[in-house]
């Protein structure tokens, strides 16, 4: 079947198709289109570039995953929708989330409150990614009883994963002493997803990020993918590529 049919089968089913639909499908050689998620709001989530499709088929065919890529290319989004997928369809039987505690470039003092008040805002983007694709008032449910469950990194030493899709965010912000404490708690059933952006290292002097090495370390090995993002893989604001290409430049 070629593009076109694809794309009739595709609105036909229902799918609202869009102009990075069209560019992801031809990148894919006409492979069909697949929503992962439909949004709180009904919105079709899907990869909208070639690169996103790469991490999303990643995902699908291996155990553990690590995307590494700036900022916008949708790393959390796309492993958030995969781990509500694989939650919705019963593949697993709960959602991990989990960040490290590191303050980007500014020292944010004494927090007020308890534990959880503390170290929600280091977790919000992970909450913003659930709210987005599940009802509120649902992830407030699934949190309570334990079926989603947001906690930094620190919280996972000495625990086994077992039946959950679980996410590692911001890894670039975790040595690697850190990332290898994290990917052996994987357990039975599981499916762990590690992101993180290598420009943006906020760790404190003397300490190293154990993402970049990730790239040698696991090249080659069975059921483990690395999977790159680039700038063409932005999908928010289009200011957002300029911006980092003025970055880049030398």
């Amino acid at each position: 079947m070629d593009l076109i049919e694809h794309m009739l089968v595709a609105a036909r089913a229902g799918q609202q198709l869009t102009p990075d639909d069209v560019v992801v499908a031809l990148a894919a050689n006409g492979k069909p289109l697949e929503t992962l998620v439909r949004s709180a709001h009904g919105r079709e989530i899907r990869p909208r570039t070639a690169g996103q499709r790469t991490f999303v088929e990643a995902i699908n065919s291996h155990t553990l995953t690590f995307a590494i890529g700036p900022a916008g290319t949708g790393k959390t989004f796309l492993a958030v929708a995969m781990a509500v997928r694989a939650l919705k369809e019963r593949r697993v039987s709960r959602i991990v989330l989990s960040r490290p505690a590191v303050e980007a470039g500014e020292k944010l003092g004494f927090l007020p409150g308890d534990l959880q008040e503390k170290i929600d805002p280091y977790l919000r983007p992970l909450y913003d990614a659930l709210d987005a694709l599940l009802d509120v008032a649902a992830v407030a449910k699934a949190i309570e009883k334990g079926v989603i469950e947001v906690a930094p990194l620190a919280f996972m030493r000495g625990r086994t994963l077992s039946d959950a899709f679980v996410i590692l965010d911001e890894a670039q912000n975790a040595t690697r002493e850190q990332i290898k404490m994290f990917i052996t708690r994987l357990g039975e059933g599981s499916t762990m997803v590690v992101n993180g952006d290598i420009t943006q290292i906020d760790l404190p002097h003397g300490a190293s990020s154990g993402l970049p090495e990730v790239r040698t370390r696991f090249a080659g090995i069975d059921d483990i993918a690395v999977i790159e993002l680039t700038e063409t893989d932005v999908v928010r604001h289009p200011l957002i590529t300029r911006i980092l290409r003025a970055y880049d430049a030398k």
